[in-house]
């Protein structure tokens, strides 16, 4: 399964193209952009099972790092301050990495 059997490749494109500028990333406006936001709960759940390169249910630090790229190979990666603000806001239990359930929150919020 690939993210364009998910959402268009205008939207994501769209999206990309927002944040190209180092430390321009937002999350919420990325999600809205790429019209993740709008999709279902489970379109959600593929999306971060592509995010989450090791499989081990989690997004670490290092995966989100990688997160444009998912969408787009050829896309930056995420800055450390970026990482770590995307980070702050989706790791609600603390533990350092974003769960499936903490990611869907997120997304469709």
């Amino acid at each position: 399964m690939s993210i364009s059997s998910i959402l268009s490749a205008d939207a994501i494109d769209s999206a990309i193209k927002d944040c190209q500028a180092p430390d321009s990333f937002c999350a919420k406006k990325f999600f809205d952009l790429s019209g993740l936001s709008k999709k279902s709960p489970q379109d959600v759940k593929k999306v971060f099972g592509l995010v989450d390169k090791d499989h081990d249910g989690f997004i670490e630090e290092e995966e989100l790092k990688h997160f444009l790229r998912t969408f787009c190979p050829g896309a930056r990666l995420l800055t450390d301050k970026e990482t770590k603000a995307f980070l702050s806001v989706v790791d609600n239990d603390g533990d350092g990495r974003v769960g499936a359930d903490e990611f869907q929150a997120l997304v469709l919020s």
